[in-house]
């Protein structure tokens, strides 16, 4: 039997962009026809399976990823499997997320347990704690059936391109470790549309995507629509916006309910300089009863009443 190694496959490039969905692609032919379009008609059969369905695992989930079925069935719970799961908890991952992460990442159990160490202690050796690397492979199931060479690429593209030193790397792929897992491509768009179309400056890209590292895989259309009415509509200048990045993070309804209601008032004053500032942060972050008393100072109901006027 051939299992997952991604060490097989040579990378098109240094800077291999392949998505989670095409990595579990990667895969020899299939290592056993199924019989049956259903895992649960194994389950009565096989130890193995009546184990990770103990353990928590989904099979129906895990019979959508392809190919996962028919490796499930050609382990071994002793022999393969065991180990796999000691090796995850050594990690970090808490027992009563075991079956959680294996219905998202089932290939593990497939693994090279010795590929498996090196690529821990790869981040070990990159200064990432204990409870640094178990948060990140909690968040990002697949980050450790990628080789080294991989990581590596990955942490030095995002230090690089950012200009970031070794430290932000480091907290920006902790906060949002499926940056290490991702394709490049979403990434590179979106810091172009960044410094070409919203004219940011290299400095500020770099305080924003390190403050918010969500907007570097943020849908463009979504990100475009909420910089113009920012930006162009409320006249939000680009230095706040760099202050105050995770309102990119928030619903472009809410930034639109909310800066109405308070132009309707009198009171949409964005500018720290004069009196009655509002920052970006008070009008995304807080719930609808405080914003009303103490930003709008207005009660809910009127609130509500106001948007069954727009």
């Amino acid at each position: 039997v051939y299992f997952l190694d991604w060490d097989d496959v040579p990378p098109s490039s240094a800077l291999e962009e392949i998505s989670e969905e095409e990595a579990v692609q990667i895969l020899a032919d299939p290592l056993l026809p199924l019989q049956s379009s259903t895992l649960r008609d194994y389950v009565d059969h096989s130890e193995t399976l009546t184990k990770l369905v103990q353990l928590g695992v989904d099979l129906s989930q895990v019979e959508k990823r392809q190919k996962a079925g028919q490796l499930l069935l050609t382990l071994d719970f002793e022999k393969d499997i065991k180990k796999i799961l000691l090796f995850l908890k050594d990690v970090g991952v808490e027992d009563n997320q075991l079956g959680l992460f294996l219905t998202k990442n089932p290939y593990i159990l497939g693994e090279d347990l010795e590929a498996l160490e090196t690529r821990v202690a790869y981040l070990k050796s990159k200064k990432f704690g204990n409870a640094e690397i178990a948060q990140m492979v909690s968040r990002a199931p697949y980050l450790l059936l990628f080789s080294v060479e991989r990581l590596d690429n990955r942490l030095g593209f995002f230090k690089n391109e950012l200009g970031l030193s070794v430290k932000k790397t480091k907290d920006l792929v902790i906060r949002l470790p499926r940056l290490l897992t991702g394709k490049l491509e979403p990434v590179k768009e979106n810091l172009q549309v960044c410094q070409i179309e919203f004219g940011f400056q290299r400095n500020e890209i770099q305080q924003i995507a390190y403050k918010t590292p969500k907007i570097l895989t943020a849908n463009r259309k979504r990100l475009r629509q909420t910089f113009d009415y920012l930006h162009n509509v409320m006249g939000i200048p680009h230095h706040m916006l760099t202050r105050f990045p995770q309102v990119f993070n928030a619903k472009l309804l809410r930034i639109k309910e909310r800066h109405k209601f308070l132009t309707f008032l009198g009171r949409a004053q964005y500018d720290p300089a004069k009196p009655s500032y509002i920052s970006l942060d008070q009008l995304v972050s807080l719930p609808d009863e405080v914003f009303c008393t103490e930003i709008a100072k207005a009660s809910i109901q009127d609130f509500e009443k106001f948007l069954k006027t727009i």
